[in-house]
């Protein structure tokens, strides 16, 4: 894959390297032939880097360069920069670094700092705190019409615009009237600034909107409400359930008995699952919420950081003796933007505003242009030297006679017409007629253009970083397999384990009723079970009971209807039946675990922090006191659980986990690993379920140290870890389960066809690696043949070094790596990591933040140089409106701010969608909640392939052909100028002024030349159907220096026989070759027209014979330039036909020609 990279040195610091590798290793204890740890710990390991730098040079090698790791970048950044790096662009970098001094000037950032905040007392603060309020407006009032002119004239072809037209006021310059020159400008900023004050007025209502909530806010005298933009750091906040945390807050109080509660993140790291969220113990213990006030607290807070799945605080009471000290973790917090899913919760506001964990990771809005709109700028620059060439010649044929300099101008404004303003004109036209087309196509239906001024970047994409949970999966897990070693169960016999089950529980229950004592039940058949080989229904037993202890699930039950209650309900307010109780955990496959034991029969019906509840298929309530939760981790990869049952007073430790995590810990087997593989194979997510009985001596030993390791201050983690890990040893396992994630309608064949494509798909996701993997391979993100490298977690440079020289090794295989991983390489090695990645098939990036997914679309914008696509999906809604950072793109919908609908994935996920080149949401399955900072949504992951293959490839063919036709209109009268200025000796006198200029470029020739939006060369079906056509697109071919080159040769050649036909034809008056030749001229155009087309539509023939008429009925009002009695003449006729067929009857040959000599490839196809 990437053998043509060097990772190692040459020469002899190869060996010198595998020696100090070797050394290394062995000074770690492993010989040559045991495993390489997993974490490579060497305290000097910088030392041994320096025999094997990465990308590193023979030269600079030799030359012992100590910082190594930064030469490629300082290579590739580091360039001369003279007098050709300033005219080539140096300016414009010099300018805006000058633009962004000015700025960090007078909008000096203020340092962020840790801070101490009082409960109920903002006004204890020490420093000034940002207001809670958001605005997403790009200008104010002041500001609208100078940026939005700013954001005009940037571009060189408007500025361009602007310059000829103001020189019009000059009586020396004047060329024709002024209405010429400044009716279309005017209309292009006419249009354009409306449309940026409707798209500013929406996010001015919508920002209002965001910031008028209200919330109730606890002070001494009660209850008051506030406005969301009014919060302020130190308020006690009261949110109620379904209602967005305006601020980032610490968890005081719950109404939630178990003082906790859930609230549900999507929009924060993309996640749909529910968060649990426990609250300060100090504050929940009071009596009442008026309390707060009576005692003196406060919150010490970290600086605002970026990361979201971290926090460090305490909490400190100070009027009791001693104080109180209580530290502070993520599981106490509530972030801004997040959705309270249970209970109400009151909460001290520590971070508002810019400083909030949401708008930090949310990156500013951009302006997006398209990549043939970048290189019709740089056409329009060439044209503009061959503008001030051609003036300069005619000027120095001139013999530089009386007042050149003012000639020179004047030749410029003649010669104005090769850069035509109608240019972008009818591009922005064109771009609303694809937008309409694409958003009218029943077979993608429910799509929207949000942003339509990047329609041709559709067709010009390489790759497309996609994110998982509800665009290539709907999140919904189904339990599909139970694997007990020696028999499996699947969809189609979950019966039998019905019937399993409900033999053990009845047999208990008739044991129970017939045990009039209540004593404890016999254990004679617990000790004696392992002696002798259990029955299928007892395995069967076991494993059920297991999934449906070990888990973090918790059913949640709504109030009864009517019931309002104020912060605290009774229980009696709920109602416990079957249909209203729903599950919420951290992951969807625990859900679907617990709701598959519900199906077979055993139902959880309760379960706070301390015990759990069962409902046997009988009816009858077991009741299992949990004595310790070991909640998974990445690096465990494992969870586990130990409860007390408390009819029988049995202890068991159960546990389940991943594969590779619970092949050693549990007893000696031969089936586990071979069934693992099968499951994988089939897509689906395995768990492996252990237990372990424990008596209670055993139980109290281990309490008892794993209290001491959890006291500990030094290396608490790691005892921990320990002292469980002692559990952990020769557990019987009890079954293998198969969880499937489904996927989204059609997405291996969507994937399969964007493969085909040629473009490359990279996977970005918060979830767990495992997950991720797992996915990618059932959805063939993956093929079958491919391998995957999984990139060992790495934390400094030393491991990173190591861990890229394995993966350099790999060929073809898609690389499956994690944010912190993802973290440290890019630090060290950013160019030597894409560059690989780069090679990969597909990549998958899992834990990956917000920041990180558009680090990563701008990591390949500039090391690739190609065109980038994010993707994502949305899910639930909401009952209250959600603030998300929109881009004002100039969309023919709203494409801003504040929605009732969560765009699930949308809010995580904007920062990676406004980076990209081109958006794409894909809309929940509950409404058309699309994420609003897409530039297009769509209602399904496959329409994808008809939006690019089909729309993409219309928009940027249809969009080359029209650009370049458009230049060619204005190059081919520019021509005829010059002709004419040359055989008049070179005066600077217009051919043709006042109203046929305005009419040659709008009412004569504008509805053909337009109607090509309406062209296509391959058919839908066949784009479909052979999507490597797709290939051609991206090297940019329909556009290029070349083609426009043949372009200004056809258009040379057309004016000049145009001007020169009409000079040799005429007769007597002058006034006569304005006639022939404009005729001719016009004539030309529209069969150029047809001439360009290549599959037509009816309003094309429309468009050409309605100009045709609109000519020829306008002849009777053109006395002023035409003579009419000499155009109704015969002779007018034969010469402007003679003309015509001369100028254009070649290039019916030529295209003809080569057709037939060298076809296109969907020619070929189409044949």
């Amino acid at each position: 894959m990437a053998d043509q990279i060097p990772l190692y040195p040459v020469r002899s610091a190869a060996a010198a390297a595998s020696r100090k590798r070797a050394a290394y290793y062995s000074a770690a204890g492993l010989g040559p032939g045991a495993d390489w740890p997993s974490r490579y710990q060497l305290e000097d390991e910088s030392a041994h880097l320096d025999e094997m730098p990465l990308m590193m040079s023979e030269e600079g090698f030799e030359n012992d360069e100590s910082d190594y790791h930064t030469l490629p970048r300082a290579r590739i950044t580091q360039r001369k920069r003279g007098l050709g790096w300033f005219v080539c662009g140096g300016w414009k970098f010099l300018c805006t670094s000058c633009c962004d001094w000015l700025i960090n000037i007078c909008q000096r950032k203020r340092e962020l700092k840790a801070r101490t905040v009082w409960l109920g007392y903002p006004e204890k603060c020490e420093e000034k705190h940002p207001r809670n309020s958001i605005k997403n407006q790009k200008y104010n009032v002041f500001t609208f019409i100078p940026g939005v002119l700013y954001e005009q004239f940037k571009f060189f072809l408007n500025l361009y615009f602007l310059v000829v037209s103001c020189s019009q006021f000059v009586p020396a310059l004047k060329i024709g009237y002024l209405y010429t020159y400044w009716a279309p400008l005017g209309f292009v900023l006419a249009v354009t600034i409306m449309r940026e004050a409707i798209d500013e007025f929406r996010r001015f209502q919508r920002d209002k909107e965001v910031n008028s909530q209200l919330y109730s806010k606890l002070t001494v005298r009660g209850k008051v409400q506030v406005k969301s933009s009014d919060i302020q750091v130190g308020d006690l906040i009261i949110v109620e359930k379904n209602q967005r945390i305006p601020s980032d807050m610490v968890f005081l109080r719950t109404s939630e008995k178990a003082g906790s509660c859930f609230i549900r993140t999507d929009q924060l790291d993309g996640e749909t699952d529910w968060k649990l969220k426990v609250a300060v113990s100090c504050t929940q213990r009071l009596p009442a919420l008026g309390d707060l006030f009576s005692i003196s607290a406060y919150v010490y807070a970290q600086k605002p950081q970026l990361d979201i799945h971290s926090f460090e605080g305490t909490f400190t009471r100070e009027d009791c003796d001693p104080p109180v000290h209580e530290s502070l973790s993520i599981e106490n917090t509530l972030w801004a933007s997040t959705i309270v899913a249970s209970g109400t919760v009151i909460g001290v506001v520590i971070y508002t505003g810019k400083e909030t964990r949401s708008v930090m990771n949310t990156s500013n809005p951009k302006n997006k242009v398209g990549l043939l709109d970048l290189e019709l700028n740089h056409l329009t620059k060439a044209l503009f030297v061959a503008l001030v060439a051609l003036s300069v010649v005619m000027v120095t044929l001139q013999g530089f006679v009386g007042p050149w300099y003012r000639n020179l101008f004047r030749f410029l404004l003649l010669f104005s017409y090769i850069i035509p303003i109608s240019l972008r004109v009818n591009l922005d036209m064109g771009k609303a007629a694809y937008g309409w087309m694409i958003m009218k196509d029943e077979s993608i239906p429910g799509t929207v253009v949000r942003t339509s001024t990047i329609p041709e970047e559709l067709g010009r994409l390489v790759y497309l970083l996609t994110d998982k949970t509800g665009t290539l999966t709907q999140n919904e897990m189904v339990f599909k397999r139970l694997h007990l070693g020696t028999v499996s169960y699947g969809a189609d016999t979950m019966d039998e384990i019905q019937s399993h089950l409900r033999n053990p529980y009845s047999q208990m229950q008739s044991q129970a009723s017939g045990n009039t004592t209540g004593s404890t039940p016999p254990r004679k058949a617990q000790s004696s079970a392992p002696k002798v080989r259990k029955s299928v229904s007892s395995r069967v037993h076991e494993a059920v009971k297991a999934i449906a202890l070990c888990h973090n699930v918790t059913p949640v039950y709504e109030p009864r209807a009517g019931v309002t209650g104020e912060a605290e309900y009774a229980e009696a307010d709920q109602d416990f039946s079957d249909g209203n109780r729903t599950y919420q955990a951290a992951s969807p496959d625990e859900v679907a675990l617990v709701q598959w034991t519900e199906s077979v029969g055993l139902t959880l019906v309760s379960r706070d922090l301390a015990s759990v509840q069962l409902r046997t298929p009988g009816g009858q309530i077991l009741t299992y006191c949990i004595l310790q939760m070991f909640p998974f981790t990445s690096e465990s990869k494992r969870m586990g659980v130990i409860v007390r049952d408390e009819s029988t007073a049995e202890i068991t430790f159960y546990m389940k986990g991943a594969d590779v995590a619970m092949s050693s810990i549990v007893q000696y087997n031969d089936w586990l690993e071979e069934e693992c593989g099968n499951m994988a194979r089939e897509g689906l997510r395995t768990l492996v379920v252990a237990k372990r009985a424990l008596t209670e001596e055993q139980y109290q030993d281990f309490e008892s140290r794993y209290s001491q390791a959890k006291l500990s201050i030094h290396d608490r983690a790691l005892k921990v870890a320990a002292v469980v890990e002692s559990l952990e040893r020769e557990m019987e396992l009890l079954c293998l389960t198969g969880v499937e994630d489904q996927l989204q309608a059609d997405v291996r064949p969507t994937l399969e066809m964007l493969r085909n494509a040629g473009i490359k798909i990279w996977m970005l996701t918060g979830d767990k690696l495992e997950t991720a993997t797992c996915i990618a391979k059932s959805s063939h993100l993956v093929s079958r043949t491919q391998d995957i490298h999984i990139f060992r977690p790495v934390t400094n440079r030393g491991e990173a070094h190591l861990e890229l020289n394995a993966f350099r090794r790999k060929h073809d295989c898609a690389l499956v790596i994690s944010g912190d991983s993802l973290e440290v390489c890019l630090k060290y090695y950013e160019h030597e990591l894409v560059e690989l990645a780069c090679q990969c098939p597909a990549v998958v990036c899992c834990r990956c933040s917000p920041t990180q997914k558009a680090h990563i679309v701008k990591l390949l914008q500039q090391h690739a140089g190609r065109r980038t696509c994010a993707i994502a999906g949305g899910f639930r809604p909401c009952d209250q409106p959600l603030l998300l950072e929109e881009r004002p793109g100039w969309g023919i919908d709203v494409c801003v701010l504040s929605i009732s609908m969560l765009p699930g994935d949308g809010g995580n996920d904007v920062s990676m969608i406004q980076a990209a080149d081109c958006g794409i949401g894909i809309e929940g399955k509950e409404g058309r909640q699309a994420s609003l900072a897409a530039d297009f949504s769509i209602t399904q992951f496959r329409h994808i392939g008809r939006l690019l293959m089909v729309h993409g490839r219309s928009s940027y063919k249809r969009s080359a052909a029209l650009g370049q036709f458009v230049m060619h209109r204005g190059l081919i009268i520019s021509t005829m100028q010059a002709v004419f200025s040359s055989v008049f000796y070179f005066a600077s006198v217009p051919l043709y002024q006042g109203f046929l200029m305005v009419g040659y470029a709008t009412l004569y020739t504008m509805f053909p030349v337009f109607s090509l939006v309406l062209d296509q060369d391959v058919k839908p079906e066949m784009a479909m159907l052979y999507p490597e056509l797709y290939k051609d697109l991206t090297k940019g071919r329909s556009l290029s220096f070349k083609t426009f080159l043949v372009w200004v040769l056809i258009s040379i050649y057309q004016g000049g026989i145009l001007m020169y036909g009409a000079l040799l034809l005429f007769e007597s008056e002058f006034v006569h070759v304005v006639a022939i030749s404009f005729t001719a001229l016009i004539l030309t155009e529209l069969l150029m027209v047809a001439l360009t087309v290549r599959t037509w539509h009816w309003l094309m023939a429309v468009a050409e014979v309605l100009s045709l008429g609109c000519y020829v009925a306008s002849l009777a009002f053109l006395n002023e330039y035409f003579d009419v009695a000499f155009i109704t003449t015969v002779t007018f006729v034969w010469k402007v036909s003679a003309i015509t067929v001369v100028s254009c009857l070649p290039l019916y040959v030529l295209k003809y020609l080569k057709r037939k000599l060298s076809p296109p490839s969907y020619c070929k196809l189409t044949s």
